[in-house]
């Protein structure tokens, strides 16, 4: 082992800076790939010109899509590479193809300089991206809940969505800064091309951050012929557990889309309010959504895993449709931000403790991969998805045809959350 920070990583110093260092990572993926769809407004015209905003929104988030089918394939490549050589490595790799992939966007040349090269281009880098976040979630979701203590593991695995968010909130006070530097003619023309950079950037310093992590005890703990991580063995061994995490991450990634990456551009194409309105709405709500994570983790580890899901996926299943036809007519910025802030607490239910509850499914020797692959189909085919369904329901004038889809979803995961076992004290180590 490794001297420094790794050396340290039992005392309470080095925890909270393998804490931060582990989510920093994940606070720049996010960022990353919020990015693309907070400035989707503005470039979409650029590569999928039309006339029509809501075709032009559709190609941007078919791509959008397309890179969430494949984070399955980065959570296999990555998930195993993380169940064999550390959890680190697997943090770093991630973050390696994310810089990446951000850099191919920022320089992407436009539909007017390349044609239909354009969109193929925007495409690979989408696809760069999505290797890169289908092995971030389980290698962080993995490395933070096997670096807290039991005691308090749903208060620190919530870091994960606080650093996600934060992510989010990054973009979008980044595009808030670009709509009052920039005219719109100059954003839509060029300063889109910013914030990809600015990812970039952030990534090589974060990747500096990451080589210094301190490795979980529950990785250096395991023996030398321990069974290899597969995923015939994923199957074969915890074929139950696959399943459930598969369904919750559906739900979950279809609540998660809808209620925060979709949900600004339903507010400028739906109930009418202006671009950077809808933004400000969003970095208001997402600011106390950041908040509200730590809290619900904490909760979880007085009350269990299973009440928190459940108050999620029941709550969500009731509010949805009621709150989308509410945000369809409303023109009032404050009651847009309640309306979605309320959905957000209900969404904390499960965002605080997603991860966690997926690696307390699994043994050491194949958690990483566990948590990874699992959520990576499950969240590719639904929350992917979710913007894509969104539009298409749109432009086939059943819009709330979108809003039962994701009632009707979350009253199939709320099945799936009761059938969980309970796994606030499970052990992480020796397992």
């Amino acid at each position: 082992m490794e001297r420094g920070v790794e050396g340290s990583a039992g005392t309470a110093p080095g925890r909270l800076f393998s804490i931060i260092g582990g989510s920093a990572g994940t606070r720049v993926e996010w960022y990353d790939f919020y990015a693309y769809a907070a400035f989707a407004i503005y470039f979409a015209p650029e590569f999928f010109p039309s006339g029509d905003r809501t075709s032009e929104l559709l190609g941007t988030a078919a791509i959008f899509a397309v890179g969430f089918f494949m984070r399955p394939l980065g959570a296999w490549i990555m998930g195993i590479y993380g169940d064999r050589h550390g959890r680190k490595a697997g943090l770093t790799l991630s973050l390696v193809l994310m810089c990446g992939g951000s850099l191919l966007v920022a320089v992407a040349p436009t539909h007017a300089m390349a044609g239909a090269w354009a969109p193929a281009i925007l495409l690979l880098a989408r696809m760069l991206q999505g290797l890169s976040v289908g092995g971030e979630y389980g290698a962080s979701a993995t490395y933070l809940s096997e670096m807290a203590t039991d005691k308090n593991r749903g208060f620190w695995a919530s870091f994960q969505y606080v650093t996600l968010i934060g992510g989010q909130l990054t973009a979008l006070v980044v595009a808030l800064a670009l709509g009052a530097l920039l005219t719109e003619a100059e954003l839509q023309a060029w300063g889109w091309r910013i914030p990809f950079a600015i990812g970039a950037l952030l990534a090589l310093g974060v990747f500096a951050v990451r080589r210094r992590l301190a490795e979980t005890e529950a990785f250096t703990a395991m023996k030398a012929d321990r069974p290899a991580s597969s995923l015939s063995r994923l199957w074969r061994d915890h074929p139950r557990e696959f399943l459930l995490v598969v369904v919750i991450s559906a739900g979950g990634g279809l609540g998660f889309y809808a209620y925060t990456t979709y949900m600004q551009k339903f507010l400028v194409n739906t109930s009418g309010f202006a671009r950077d309105t809808a933004t400000q709405v969003m970095t208001a709500a997402l600011v106390v959504y950041m908040l509200a994570q730590p809290v619900f983790g904490a909760i979880s580890d007085r009350v269990g895993r299973k009440p928190m899901l459940l108050f999620f996926g029941l709550g969500g299943m009731i509010a949805t449709i009621p709150a989308f036809h509410l945000l369809s007519g409303v023109n009032d910025p404050v009651l847009a931000f309640a309306a979605i802030t309320g959905l957000l607490m209900l969404l904390s239910g499960y965002t605080a403790i997603s991860g966690l509850i997926k690696a307390e499914l699994f043994p050491s020797h194949i958690r990483n991969l566990g948590v990874a692959f699992p959520y990576a189909i499950g969240n590719a085919l639904f929350g992917g998805t979710a913007e894509y369904a969104a539009l298409f329901a749109k432009s086939r004038g059943i819009e709330s045809a979108f809003y039962w889809y994701v009632a009707i979803m979350l009253a199939i995961t709320s099945y799936a959350f009761w059938r969980l076992p309970e796994t606030r004290t499970s052990a992480l180590v020796g397992r």
